[in-house]
């Protein structure tokens, strides 16, 4: 079976979330991935917690497969061996803060100069351009500051965040995306190209009908909680024993809705007809609908809008999650059997190809420096230098 990036070489400069799982992801398509890190500490995350046995699973879910060399990149014997690399290679990869790049000698200008067919790929938190670039950046600073955390959480509440690293995760991906656009364009050209991802940027690009809505309405959205703007009912409900997500999401679901709620004349109730009125009467439509689903179980709601064909789904805890039948038999869930936590069940591959394996399990995460001798003896280094470049902090 063929993958799509085999053959690709990356060489990853990431470290913590916004970089690695952009490489993890090029990674899962076949590419190889080298993550050049600092002598003795390595990324910062290999410290992060959750830990078994030692080992952070933090590190583990998205470093598996990997490949790690140490390399001080201020050293000039770091920087003589980082310009082999980037010869070598397809793509470089860097979450740093803007600028360190250009200190380190290593720039848009010096790299293409070096591999002009390199795709150099930069995701950080404000972009290389703009009176913001330099500002140091965290996933929370970009919820908050891209507009995502005030539409998240419950109107009149304290401010909440996305439950998972939504700044950090939607860089990745757009970096990945613009990648492979870099990757398909260098096949006419010839030529690599720089790739500039801000968190910032982002986190506005998915901020969907929040814009149009704030032009229309003239004051900025809120928070919801679960409910949709523009859709109803489309929200969580509390059942007899937890609550259940309903999403009714156009009228002819409406009538099938009402059907299951043993309540058809409302779907013939001049407030609710069209998804419009609902929307514009959803105080008095949920005075309705509270109480009635208030009646039944979640498992008892399930069955009977399964029947009905209505979108449903309980709240899935992660613990129910991980036994899902669905995510169980889509292989989102694989193993990887680290050398010291042992068996350890991470995140599948979302992206499903026809002549490409899904393989239930990932290679293992690297040790630090692991690959730094195998990597030097490729760039032709005899074994006296590699022991000296060790004692002399170069890796």
């Amino acid at each position: 079976m063929s993958i799509p990036l085999e053959g690709i070489k990356v060489l990853d400069l990431t470290r913590v979330l916004a970089g690695p799982f952009c490489t993890m992801m090029l990674q899962d398509l076949g590419a190889e991935v080298l993550k050049i890190e600092a002598p003795g500490t390595g990324d910062d995350s290999r410290s992060f917690g959750p830990f078994k046995n030692g080992r952070s699973l933090y590190f583990v879910s998205i470093n598996r497969g990997k490949k790690s060399m140490t390399l001080n990149l201020k050293h000039p014997q770091g920087k003589e061996i980082l310009r082999s690399l980037v010869a070598r290679h397809d793509i470089l990869v860097e979450n740093f803060r803007p600028g360190v790049m250009e200190k380190l000698g290593f720039g848009w200008d010096e790299l293409h100069r070096i591999n002009p067919r390199l795709i150099y790929a930069s995701s950080s938190g404000y972009g290389h351009t703009g009176p913001a670039s330099r500002k140091p950046a965290y996933d929370i600073l970009a919820q908050a500051e891209g507009g995502v955390m005030s539409i998240t959480g419950l109107p009149g509440a304290e401010p909440v965040r996305v439950g998972c690293s939504i700044g950090d995760i939607t860089a990745s991906l757009f970096t990945a995306n613009g990648i492979m656009a870099a990757l398909y364009q260098r096949q006419s050209t010839g030529v690599g190209c720089k790739i500039d991802v801000a968190m910032l940027d982002c986190q506005v690009a998915i901020l969907e009908n929040a814009l149009v809505r704030y032009q229309v309405a003239g004051t900025p959205p809120g928070p919801l909680g679960t409910r949709h703007p523009t859709i109803a009912p489309f929200q969580a409900y509390r059942a007899a024993d937890e609550y259940i997500i309903i999403a009714v999401g156009n009228d002819s679901l409406w009538e099938s809705f009402c059907g299951a709620l043993e309540q058809p004349e409302l779907a013939h109730d001049p407030r609710f007809t069209t998804n419009k009125d609902r929307t514009e009467h959803l105080q008095e439509l949920n005075a309705i609908l509270e109480p009635l689903i208030l009646r039944r179980t979640a498992g008892e709601w399930e069955e009977t809008l399964e029947k009905a064909q209505v979108p449903h789904s309980r709240i899935n805890t992660v613990d129910r999650l991980m036994e899902h039948p669905q995510v169980l038999a889509r292989n989102m869930l694989v193993s990887v059997d680290d050398s010291v936590a042992g068996p350890v069940r991470i995140a599948g591959n979302p992206i499903k190809i026809s002549d490409m394996e899904d393989r239930v399990t990932r290679p293992r995460v690297p040790e630090l420096g692991e690959h730094t001798e195998e990597v030097l003896t490729a760039l032709g280094y005899t074994g006296e230098e590699i022991v000296a470049f060790k004692e002399e902090g170069v890796t």
